[in-house]
Parts: C-alpha cells; sequence; structure tokens
C-alpha cells in the first residue's frame, strides 16, 4: 500500500485547485478480481489486487462477445459502490472499463504510473498506516456491472442491444490527446481565416495598393511635371520656326524704305586740330557732291580729314566744296567712286502734320541705323549753334519737327517720306537739358528732333556746288534783340552809329521806319527777331513778303522784295 498522493493529483485524490477534476473512467470488474474494492473486502483479494488492472488508456477496450454471465458477477456488485464512495459520482453516467486482465497474464502495472491507493468501502476501517479518507456525499447505488462470460468477457447489456442509443463514454480516454481544432491555429493562437474572408482581404489591400500607387504616381507626375516645365523638359530643345521668307517688303514699308535708301546714305569721320566727329550724310548726284551738316565737317574747314564710309564698306577721302553756318549745310565732294546710288529729293511744302518718316544715320558710330516716327509739326522756328560768341555759327532753321529718334551722329542724315525721297535733312535735337544742339550734343533723343526742309537745303546746296557760297534773303535793317514785347522791333540806332535802316534797302524801300515793331509776316505771328530771321532765310532773295507793323499803335501792311546778302 502506498502513501496517498500528497497533492491529490485526479484521479487518485482530491480535485486539484486549479481545475475541477475530469470524470474518472470506471473499468468493469472481472468475475475473479475486484479492481476497485478496497483490502480484505473480498474472499480472494489481497492488498496487491489494486495493481492487476492496466493503466487507463493503455489497453483498448475489447469487443464484448455475448454470453451466459457468471454466478460471481453478482456478489461483485458492491465493488463499484465502495469504489464511489470516495469519489462523487459524475454527472453522466460513466463509460465502459477496459476488460480486466486474464487469471493468466496476472501482473503489476507499469512502473511510470504509480498503484491507486485503496479505497475503503463505507463502514470499513481504513487500511493500516493510510490516512483517514475523506467523507463524501452518498451518491446511493452504483449500477451494476455488465455481466461476462465464462471466457472472462462481459456480456453485452441493454446498451449494446441493437437498436440502443450509443454510449457517449464508450472508449472515453480523459488522458488522450486533445482533438484537433475545427480551424487550424497560427503561431498567434487565432484561427485561419476562412477562403471568402482571405479573398475579402486580399480585395481591400488590392484596393488599397491602387490607391496608394496612384496616390504615388500623380505625386511624381506632378513633380515630373513641374519639373519639365521650369527647365524646358529632358534632352535638347528644338523650337518651332518658320521657313525662309523671300527678303522682298512692300515698297511703303519701314524696311521696304530703308532697303531703298541705305545704299545712298553714308557715314563722315572728320578729324581736324584737336577735334573730330562723327556725322551723316547722302548722296546728291553720280558725281560724288554729298550733303551734310556744316558742324559735322566744320574741324576740317581749316584743312583736316574727312573719310567717306559708305553703306557696303567701301571707304573715300572727301573735300569740302562748300559750306554755310547760317543754314547748317554743307557739301563734300569724293572723288574716284563709282556706282553711287543719290537719294530722290522731295518737296518740303507738301509735307503734312502726322505723315510717317523714316531717319536715317549712325548715331554714336552705329552706322546704317533706321528709326521712324512722324511729323510732329511744321515751321518749327529754332536756332542752334553759337558756340563762338559772335553769333558767326548760329542756324536759324524753319524746321520740320519729329519724333523720329534723333541722337548724336544722326547729324546731317536724310528725313525719308514714305515713298523713299528727302524731306529733311536732320540736324538738331531737343535735349531734357534744355537747348537745341546741334547733333543732339550727347543728351540723346527725347522724341523732339528737328530737320532743315530739303526746299531750302536744295537750294542752298546747288548754290554752294555751283558758287561755293550761299546767298541770304535780307531786309536791310536791323533788329533790337534785347526786345522783350511780342514782335520783331526796328532798332532805333545801331551801335556804330549808323542807321537801323539801310538807306536804298529792301525795308528802306518798302517804307519801314526805326522803331517800327513786325507783328506778322504774310499773315503770321511773329513774337521775336529771332523768328523774323527765320522766317525771311526760309525765302530765297526776291521773293515778295506782306509785312504788318505798329507804328504809333496802329497797324499797317507793307509789302517788299527781299534782297540779297552779296548785294
Amino acid at each position: 500500500m502506498h502513501d496517498p498522493d500528497p497533492y491529490s493529483t485526479p484521479p487518485y485524490g482530491e480535485p486539484g485547485p486549479w481545475a475541477p477534476a475530469p470524470p474518472v473512467q470506471h473499468p468493469a470488474v472481472s468475475g475473479r478480481v475486484g479492481h476497485l474494492t478496497g483490502a480484505g473486502t473480498e474472499p480472494g483479494a489481497d492488498q496487491a489486487g489494486c495493481s492487476t488492472a492496466a493503466p487507463f488508456g493503455d489497453v483498448p477496450v475489447p469487443a464484448q462477445a455475448p454470453g451466459p454471465a457468471p454466478a460471481s458477477a453478482p456478489a461483485s456488485a458492491s465493488h463499484p459502490a465502495s469504489a464511489s464512495a470516495s469519489h462523487p459520482a459524475p454527472a453522466f453516467p460513466p463509460a465502459p472499463a477496459s476488460p480486466p486482465a486474464s487469471d493468466s497474464a496476472p501482473g503489476p502495472s507499469p512502473a511510470a504510473d504509480p498503484p491507486p491507493a485503496p479505497v475503503p468501502s463505507p463502514g470499513r476501517a481504513p487500511a493500516p498506516g493510510g490516512p483517514d479518507p475523506a467523507p463524501g456525499p452518498d451518491p446511493g447505488p452504483a449500477p451494476a456491472p455488465a455481466p461476462t462470460s465464462a471466457a472472462g468477457a462481459p456480456s453485452p447489456g441493454p446498451a449494446g442491444s441493437a437498436g440502443s442509443p450509443p454510449d457517449p463514454w464508450q472508449g472515453y480516454d480523459p488522458w488522450a490527446a486533445a482533438p484537433a481544432p475545427t480551424a487550424p491555429l497560427q503561431q498567434t493562437g487565432a484561427g485561419v481565416l476562412t477562403e471568402a474572408q482571405q479573398r475579402k482581404r486580399a480585395r481591400k489591400r488590392l484596393l488599397g495598393a491602387a490607391l496608394a500607387l496612384a496616390l504615388l504616381s500623380g505625386g511624381v507626375g506632378g513633380i515630373a511635371g513641374t519639373y519639365l516645365e521650369r527647365n524646358g523638359g529632358l534632352g535638347s530643345v528644338e523650337l518651332p520656326q518658320s521657313g525662309v521668307e523671300a527678303p522682298e517688303r512692300p515698297a511703303d514699308s519701314v524696311a521696304g524704305i530703308a532697303a531703298r535708301a541705305l545704299p545712298g546714305v553714308v557715314t563722315l569721320h572728320v578729324v581736324g586740330g584737336d577735334e573730330s566727329g562723327t556725322g551723316t550724310g547722302f548722296v546728291l548726284d553720280s558725281r560724288g557732291h554729298i550733303l551734310t551738316n556744316n558742324h559735322v565737317v566744320e574741324a576740317a574747314g581749316g584743312g583736316g580729314r574727312i573719310t567717306v564710309v559708305f553703306y557696303g564698306g567701301e571707304t573715300a577721302e572727301a573735300e569740302i566744296v562748300g559750306r554755310d553756318a547760317g543754314y547748317d549745310l554743307a557739301v563734300v565732294k569724293v572723288k574716284g567712286v563709282t556706282g553711287l546710288k543719290p537719294l530722290p529729293l522731295g518737296n518740303s511744302d507738301s509735307v503734312q502734320v502726322g505723315d510717317p518718316v523714316v531717319a536715317i544715320g549712325a548715331p554714336f558710330d552705329l552706322a546704317g541705323t533706321v528709326t521712324s516716327g512722324i511729323i510732329s509739326a511744321k515751321e518749327r522756328p529754332i536756332t542752334a549753334g553759337g558756340e563762338s560768341g559772335d553769333a558767326s555759327d548760329v542756324s536759324y532753321v524753319d524746321a520740320l519737327q519729329t519724333d523720329a529718334p534723333i541722337n548724336p551722329g544722326n547729324s546731317g542724315g536724310p528725313l525719308l517720306d514714305i515713298r523713299g525721297r528727302v524731306i529733311g535733312i536732320n540736324s538738331a535735337i531737343r535735349s531734357a537739358g534744355g537747348g537745341s544742339e546741334p547733333g543732339g550734343g550727347q543728351a540723346g533723343s527725347i522724341g523732339l528732333g528737328f530737320a532743315i526742309p530739303v526746299n531750302q537745303g536744295k537750294r542752298v546746296a546747288e548754290e554752294l556746288i555751283n558758287t561755293g557760297r550761299a546767298t541770304h534773303p535780307v531786309i536791310g535793317i536791323t533788329l533790337d534783340m534785347d526786345y522783350g514785347g511780342d514782335g520783331a522791333r526796328v532798332g532805333t540806332k545801331n551801335g556804330d552809329g549808323s542807321a537801323p535802316v539801310v538807306v536804298g534797302g529792301p525795308g528802306d524801300r518798302a517804307g519801314i521806319e526805326a522803331g517800327d515793331v513786325i507783328v506778322e509776316v504774310d499773315g503770321q505771328p511773329v513774337h521775336s527777331g529771332e523768328e523774323l530771321i527765320i522766317k525771311t532765310r526760309a525765302h530765297r532773295p526776291g521773293d515778295r513778303l506782306e509785312l504788318t507793323v505798329e507804328r504809333d499803335g496802329a497797324r499797317r501792311t507793307l509789302s517788299l522784295v527781299l534782297g540779297s546778302s552779296s548785294d
């Protein structure tokens, strides 16, 4: 007899503290030995009879053959009851136990399983040296064991008869491995998803991946597009371009005018003494005469050098034919040059305000520069020069005003109408610093350019070519240039004591007296002495003028014929 299990491990003692004890399988009792009875309870049973049964779960339950029950079977009916005195009966019927070992093969249980402690029957004393068994409730009479046959096999009872329901505890083994779960387990212990759930999850993952790919593609595309837009794309750039067009342009366009006029425009480089300068001129005829401004070639008047550069790049030396400071015009001539392209001359009297014009010159020595604009005004009286201090270099011009840009270096160049005809000679500009300067000084254009009318230039050029000097129309009077009133007043006396009205001159013959104030010329108002000179020089000697004068508060009209300074 062994000691009771100190840990009360089921099924040998009371249920353990951690879980209820599983139901104990009660083996069937053979006719010869009652395996679950206490020691000395039946004749022929010894204390070692408890160990003759095989451990539960190690011996399979053999098939029960039907046969007559032995005579000793009823005598063992009390053994299950005595076994249940110390173990509570399960709430479900007990499953049939394994058959007992046969008489010819008795033996102890395997050494790995300790023999069960003897269970005393009710009312019997416990085995010597063993602990007192814990009393338990009386479960009532235990069911009678199935009868066995003469060979020791249990006889089939009513439960084994045909048509009866199977015993739920048939072959139950509390120590067998747990049945496999309905679904396989993952490493986390959770059940594996079903096929439908896996497909649903796969669809969700696919949709999420598609959305992520779309967002990534959009972001990458936006970044790439921005980069391409800012950096002009990848690789080399080939820009669209139109094909080569014919060089011809309409004759009345700026390009058409320039194409015809440029071969007849020249650039002048002048050196004389300590001075040098650059200006423009244009060809008058095939003999090599070139018209320009006096202030352009003035430095070469004392023996300097003039170099003419043609539009094609050819150069030639030139000499002064004649010049006039009062008109600010000069003519030079080149020799040994062929293929000259003279520019046609127009009529400045036909010009109207607003007519389009084109200016050609070499501003700041940039030869062949073409600008365009309109006629802003006509008969604009201007004076230029006067650097000498004795008024000998002052020019008086009844000028054409234009907004075509004219800059230093444009002086002497042509001002052309829409048909490419010369209507003026560019001469001066009004700069921001004030004053009208020949050649424009160095201030630059502000849209106020002035040109000598070609009608006056033609007359002066012809005189310079033919005689070497120009004639000036005169009235034969001396003006009071300090007069501040409106009009041009005839002086009262000259500084040298001579009479202000030349005796026998054009003014004397017309009836002009000292102190008279001339307020109109040919019906046009005159506001100063400079304007009277300008309007007079706009005519030729021998032209008749109608003058309106004021004398003693009364106005009168006088008619005179202009004389010549050569008289």
